[in-house]
């Protein structure tokens, strides 16, 4: 077993086993902490604002930091404004979105409860607008003299210099209500703004029907399956005084992935791709004539990730270009239409996103340079391609934010042991300072499992395959273990607190793991970090080459003597469940048990999306490569334990599809267990404490009776 990168030894306590139990490691103070959020600089990039709360409940208010006094302080005190129930009661999030007007004077705007709101230094809020739903997009002109946000679907505009309530001007409306105003971009000149316009109205609609305790509940929701109409993007551009401009490509329904107006404002990009994502092109549109020109195409017929991004180049020298045009994702420089891409970086690693400094001319990208889990900071000249690394050698992953002069960045950072925390880094000194300290003093009482990454090929071709391995921390290797293989997915293998932070499973997989169970997540085929060649070994695969990189891993560990061969479970949710069951379906004996968390069990009714992956509904190889890819065809195989959760009120997987494969189950008098989750929606384990509790107990109870033996 190799091991890439191992987690810190964590304090060991002796009566370890007996502190883990769900309701503490999910109670509504959470042991982790409260992740902070949203990090905000100052104009003079001296002040730092985030959205956090130190004593570990899900209610944030706004805190900040001087990287000239060093002084955290916090600045808003709403939590403390209602009652401990009140506070903690369903999870509630507190302030969302933050900006500065005046950091030296502690002068901010913030949203709460979708609501917009003033402050100076600590003087009592005062609510700027009354007449508006959910305000969201908080963004100053760089002169910081307007405020421009989104509320139901419109761009508005508000002077900053009044207090005056309502005093917002719409700029510019979606064309209706199923056809909102997304995104925006200020132009420098602080005079202009670009947006982006998602119109519905294309798409069908389509009724849902459930039961909850109000009684029988009908949503209707925008929703296509593949073949269906799907939406419409259009960008568009409007000065101050009103006036409006718009950029329109060959095909509306063409992907808009990113946009930016040059720093002269006499351009805008469009990243851009085609629904199947094989076409990637890049227009450049005069703002004033709104002209077109395509200054970047690429076509491959195998394309599988829309992993391209794109910003100008320092003093609007072209743009920078994030692709996979060599193979792996690289930066390059392409300074006009006529002339070919020049690479910057290159390897046998990718890039995950970058930012353009304006002001040092040096373009700062988080990579996995070091290892695959890795997420961490580097930089490189336009100039000079040599890379420097701007994060500390610590393992784990980042998330920076540059600040406006450049000299400081903030990160979001976590690995393995260590729970998600803020810290500023001096780009000169390239200095490290945590801000925040937000786990419980109870963390560290706990022994937490040990952490490794491990390597093995695929059983089928030889692929090299990398793995994140989760041992209980009294591990003996002349034993042999229960394994748990999940929570299933693409993009399952980081070094981050949690693995798959989109899931709240970080406390389900150190509990079952307290238990002596193995947890094993890998890096199947699709997932980003191992290059173009092994995304791309997903085409046409859903259920099928996945699930042999899942059973790769199996293979491996039980070759290496860790696993016994006939105590593996598997599971997952979406498209984890899609693999779980694909995985019981096709493969009979190799998991003793299997939960399927709302199962894609259709991939006819998946998103537009997902035809990157499994292709359009035509051709002479159809319905054969759909039913090769649904675990709705494949039922037959089910032979050993199978327990499906999933939410009535779905609107992504259809709880009717499950239904669809309990009927054919029930026709051939196949057993398995259906955990029913009235109006829950599609993240049923994100949808409150109640829920998740009940449903990640009903899934230790089905792995300990089946795996425990």
């Amino acid at each position: 077993m190799t091991a890439a990168c191992q987690s810190p030894s964590q304090k060991k306590q002796t009566d370890a086993v007996n502190i883990f139990n769900l309701d503490a490691l999910y109670a509504d103070q959470s042991i982790i902490g409260t992740t902070p959020v949203k990090p905000a600089w100052s104009s003079d990039g001296v002040h730092l604002a985030f959205l956090w709360n130190d004593e570990g409940f899900t209610f944030r208010d706004v805190w900040s930091y001087s990287t000239v006094t060093g002084e955290k302080r916090q600045l808003t005190h709403k939590v403390d404004e209602a009652a401990l129930e009140q506070k903690i009661a369903g999870g509630e999030a507190g302030i969302s979105e933050v900006v500065w007007l005046n950091a030296a004077e502690q002068q901010f705007l913030y949203v709460l409860h979708g609501q917009l709101y003033s402050q100076k230094n600590k003087q009592n809020a005062i609510q700027l607008e009354t007449d508006k739903k959910t305000i969201s997009n908080l963004a100053l002109d760089p002169q910081g003299k307007q405020l421009a946000f989104i509320s139901e679907g419109s761009l508005w505009l508000r002077p900053v210099n009044t207090a005056a309530q309502n005093a917002a001007i719409s700029l510019a409306s979606g064309l209706n209500p199923k056809a909102p105003i997304v995104s925006f971009k200020w132009a420098k000149d602080g005079q202009s703004l670009a947006y982006q316009i998602n119109d519905y109205n294309p798409l069908p609609e389509r009724d849902i029907h459930y039961y909850t305790a109000d009684g029988a509940i009908k949503d209707r929701v925008t929703r296509a399956f593949p073949g269906d109409e799907t939406a419409e993007y259009h960008l568009g551009m409007v000065n101050v005084d009103g006036n409006k401009t718009t950029f329109e490509r060959p095909n509306a329904s063409d992907y808009i992935w990113h946009y930016g107006i040059s720093a002269d404002g006499q351009s805008v990009f469009i990243n851009s791709s085609d629904l199947l994502i094989k076409n990637h092109t890049i227009y450049v549109f005069d703002t004033q004539t709104a002209n077109r020109q395509v200054f970047y195409h690429e076509y491959d017929p195998k394309h599988l990730r829309p992993d391209w991004q794109v910003a100008w180049a320092p003093d609007d020298e072209g743009l920078i270009i994030l692709s996979d045009r060599d193979g792996y994702l690289h930066l390059y420089h392409q300074k006009t239409a006529a002339q070919q891409p020049v690479q910057l970086t290159s390897g046998e690693w990718e890039i995950a996103s970058f930012a353009v400094s304006q002001v040092d001319k040096r373009i700062y990208f988080i990579a996995n340079k070091s290892y695959l889990s890795e997420r961490q900071i580097y930089s490189v000249a336009l100039t000079d391609t040599e890379i420097k690394r701007v994060s500390p050698t610590t393992p784990g992953t980042h998330e920076f934010y540059l600040s406006p002069a450049q000299n400081f960045t903030a990160t979001l950072f976590s690995n393995d042991a260590t729970p998600l925390e803020l810290y500023v880094i001096d780009l000169q000194s390239n200095e490290s300072k945590q801000i925040t300290h937000s786990p419980l003093p109870a963390f560290d009482q706990y022994t937490w499992a040990d952490i490794s990454y491990i390597e093995f090929p695929s059983h089928l071709d030889g692929t090299n395959l990398v793995g994140r391995l989760s041992l209980p921390a009294d591990y003996n290797p002349t034993k042999k273990y229960p394994l748990i293989v999940g929570s299933v997915y693409s993009d399952s293998v980081r070094n981050q607190y949690g693995g798959r932070t989109s899931h709240p499973t970080w406390g389900l997989d150190k509990y079952l793991v307290s238990k002596g169970y193995i947890i094993l997540n890998v890096n199947v085929r699709g997932s980003w970090g191992q290059g173009r060649k092994h995304n791309q070994g997903l085409r046409y695969g859903y259920g099928v080459i996945d699930i042999e990189d899942l059973h790769s891993g199996v293979k491996y560990l039980i070759s290496e003597g860790m696993v016994s061969t006939d105590r593996v479970g598997i599971w997952g949710s979406s498209y984890g469940g899609l693999m779980t069951m694909m995985s019981l379906f096709k493969k009979p004996g190799v998991y003793a048990a299997g939960i399927a968390g709302a199962p894609a069990t259709n991939v006819a009714h998946a998103y537009p999306g997902q035809m990157w992956v499994m292709g359009e509904p035509t051709g002479d190889d159809q319905p054969d490569r759909y039913q090769n890819q649904s675990p709705l065809y494949h039922t037959d195989g089910l032979v050993d334990p199978l327990m499906i959760i999933h939410g009535s009120k779905d609107p992504v997987v259809l709880y009717s599809d499950t239904i669809a494969v309990i009927e054919k189950l029930i026709e051939k008098q196949q057993i398995f267990e259906l955990v029913t989750l009235p109006g829950t929606s599609h993240g049923w384990d994100a949808e409150g404490n109640d829920v998740r509790l009940f449903s990640f107990k009903k899934m230790v109870e089905f792995f300990d009776r089946h795996l425990k033996r």
